[in-house]
């Protein structure tokens, strides 16, 4: 073999090298880890803390204009009630609250697993605040594991809002799970959203990454 044609054998492993590992790289997405919380709409917020009231952010979250707010809620039911459940910023249009598993059986109602959004013929419950209180029908859930994407990052993995995949993780307690949505915006970030339930059980942190297998 010449050296031209050497040289050019060895550009093209590099290539094929650091192409496979680009590949590789684009479905290794970070994993953020969802305890409970709540979201409100304008008008629960005026009923639970005052007419006008303006939430207090501590934390911007990985989803751009989210934020965990200072202040916290009561939510209860039939069997027992929970305190100190964050609220996250902004408000939305719908009230919704995102428990854990183990705390709808505290609470007594049905562990009902949804997207965030997906309210319909899901349970209610009471939430107490500092100047009120108000009765959800409808919108507790348990959150589904999903995909964050914005629609660039999404094109280039060939996926679109509604597409399910499997995700393997890593560790002592290596996992695929299945059933994992993904959600497509305008404003997304590439995040893979678990319950603390779930990262519990896989013994996963917020510096651990999952990646897409299929």
């Amino acid at each position: 073999m010449s050296e031209f044609s050497l040289l050019l054998s060895k550009l093209v492993e590099n290539y094929k090298e650091n192409n496979e590992k680009i590949n590789i790289d684009l479905y290794k997405i970070p994993i953020g880890i969802s305890g409970r919380h709540i979201h409100l709409s304008q008008k629960d917020l005026d009923t639970l803390f005052g007419k006008g009231y303006e939430l207090t952010p501590i934390k911007k979250l990985s989803q751009p204009g989210q934020f965990a707010c200072k202040e916290t809620l009561t939510i209860a039911a039939r069997k027992g009630c929970i305190e100190n459940v964050r609220i996250i910023g902004p408000v939305r249009s719908q009230s919704q609250v995102e428990i854990l598993r183990a705390d709808a059986f505290k609470l007594g109602v049905k562990p009902v697993l949804r997207l965030s959004g997906d309210l319909e013929n899901t349970p209610g419950v009471t939430i107490i605040g500092a100047k009120g209180s108000i009765i959800l029908k409808e919108g507790v859930i348990v959150a589904q594991r999903h995909i964050h994407f914005n629609n660039e990052q999404a094109r280039v993995r060939g996926y679109k809002n509604g597409d399910i995949v499997s995700i393997r993780v890593g560790g002592q307690r290596s996992a695929i799970l299945e059933n994992v949505s993904i959600r497509v915006g305008d404003n997304g970030y590439l995040d893979c959203h678990i319950d603390q339930e779930e990262a519990n059980a896989l013994g996963l942190g917020p510096k651990d990454y999952a990646e897409i297998i299929r």
